[in-house]
């Protein structure tokens, strides 16, 4: 199944529950768009996809400056994975297609 589109993203992490907007376009095995959260858009950077398996970084500034690291795996309407959070570990994101 195609990651493109757009996906509605719940992400855990230390601060609880976060929402995003991932709007993801494939091209080979390039992957880029954008991704929105709290009234920030950014676009994502080092984007892969390799089959169902993909994987993404997002620069953030709030609540703190930091690169959030995604790698998942996209199954029909669904995708899940690991966030990245640098030194704090990872967390679980899960997302159905917009």
């Amino acid at each position: 199944m195609s990651v493109d589109g757009n996906w509605n993203l719940t992400m855990s992490t230390p601060m609880g529950e976060r929402q995003a907007k991932l709007s993801l376009k494939s091209s080979g095995s390039s992957l880029t768009g954008t991704q929105s959260a709290e009234g920030n858009t950014g676009e994502i950077q080092d984007g892969t996809v390799n089959g169902d398996n993909v994987s993404w970084k997002i620069s953030i500034t709030s609540p703190m400056p930091l690169t959030l690291e995604f790698s998942g795996k996209v199954d029909g309407d669904a995708i899940s994975g690991e966030m990245g959070l640098g030194m704090m570990g990872s967390f679980p994101f899960k997302g159905t297609r917009a």
